[in-house]
């Protein structure tokens, strides 16, 4: 009996002491709390990291207790012979937060990532809406890519939710884990959990496809064989969302072909150029004023750009995206160009995620004349 009132004792104390630290962290709109032994809790503001000098520096048994609340016994299962696990974590009435617990130099390490509860639109986002005519397609696949933290979740989000207030469709996401939680309005929707509620995202997506639905969000396609299956499910009738760490959407379509072995790229070609619908890659650039905006690459799939993939000259497609702008594409320069002639973002900001910083500066500057006579 004593020795489970010291359990309930720390259990009690690491309960208050998290929540705590939650409450800040979501108080002050960081990103991200980080806990890691002999530093002080650390949240991500901005994109820059704050150390809470206020609160202890952290002892392994504060982070193991922390580590041993948050966790279930699959949880701690999965960290005893993985080193690390995934998986989210509640706070009534404040945010859901997405959680990995792993090892590092013999300590446990804890990073906690806030989902904020309320889903945005697009247009709050400071995304184009044009994003939203991807969901009015019966068929295809659509990949929001970029690297971690740079929003992608919460972007498929505002396109899951925009169809399931608007279109009477049955829904299913695979997530790794569960981030939004929606509320079916003319939709259904059913969200599956890995590790939960299925094992991979592969045996999710396949069962999926015996369930009468019509769209289908892949929280992550990291492998070949749910990579495959996506393409499989958007061929036969499902409309696919998906995300992929890649920086542009020249690379995307690399990457994905590239998973597949030599003898079977051509025919993966041909299948994604039918049924890619486009790809939108995101950067979250801090803002002049605090807090950060999108800016995002996108590419719509016109004859030009099916022609590229089917042929292998995905190097060009950059040329197709910055003379498509009459059909709603943007490089990524200029959506970074446009954020500064706004006096959204600075220039500096501008400079570091440029992918060619003479033209992102030029275009900065009022020199578009170039693009507007090629798209002509």
């Amino acid at each position: 009996m004593q020795f489970q009132n010291i359990e309930n004792n720390q259990s009690n104390e690491a309960e208050n002491k998290i929540n705590s630290l939650l409450q800040f962290a979501v108080n002050q709109k960081a990103s991200d709390l980080h806990l890691a032994v002999g530093r002080h809790p650390t949240v991500r503001i901005d994109g820059s990291l704050i150390p809470l000098e206020q609160e202890i520096v952290l002892t392994p048994e504060v982070t193991v207790s922390i580590a041993n609340f948050l966790m279930s016994e699959r949880n701690k299962s999965e960290f005893k012979k993985d080193g690390h696990t995934d998986f989210s974590y509640s706070l009534e009435n404040l945010a859901r937060f997405r959680v990995n617990v792993f090892s590092q130099k013999g300590h446990t390490g804890i990073v906690m990532r806030v989902i904020n509860s309320e889903i945005k639109r697009l247009e709050d986002l400071g995304i184009s809406d044009i994003v939203y005519n991807f969901a009015n397609f019966s068929q295809g696949l659509f990949l929001v890519t970029g690297p971690v933290g740079s929003g992608k979740s919460t972007t498929l989000a505002a396109l899951i939710d925009y169809i399931n207030h608007n279109q009477t469709q049955n829904i299913i996401t695979i997530e790794d884990p569960i981030e939004y939680i929606y509320t079916p309005d003319k939709s259904i929707v059913n969200q599956r959990e890995i590790g939960q509620d299925t094992f991979t995202f592969q045996s999710a997506l396949r069962a999926a496809l015996r369930e009468d639905t019509n769209v289908i969000l892949i929280g992550e396609m990291r492998d070949l064989e749910t990579i495959s299956t996506a393409i499989t499910a958007a061929e036969t009738g499902h409309l696919i969302f998906g995300t992929l760490h890649t920086n542009d959407s020249a690379q995307t379509v690399d990457r994905i072909i590239d998973m597949f072995p030599s003898h079977q790229q051509n025919q993966v070609r041909s299948q994604l150029s039918s049924i890619l619908l486009g790809v939108m890659s995101q950067r979250l650039i801090p803002r002049i004023d605090g807090g950060r905006v999108p800016a995002a690459e996108i590419m719509i799939k016109n004859h030009a750009i099916e022609n590229l993939i089917r042929e292998g000259k995905t190097y060009q497609i950059d040329t197709v995206i910055e003379t498509g702008q009459k059909e709603g594409m943007i490089s990524l320069d200029k959506a970074l160009a446009e954020l500064v002639q706004s006096g959204v973002i600075s220039e500096e900001q501008m400079m570091i995620y440029a992918k060619n910083r003479e033209y992102a500066q030029m275009l900065s500057k009022g020199g578009v004349q170039e693009s507007i006579q090629i798209d002509e």
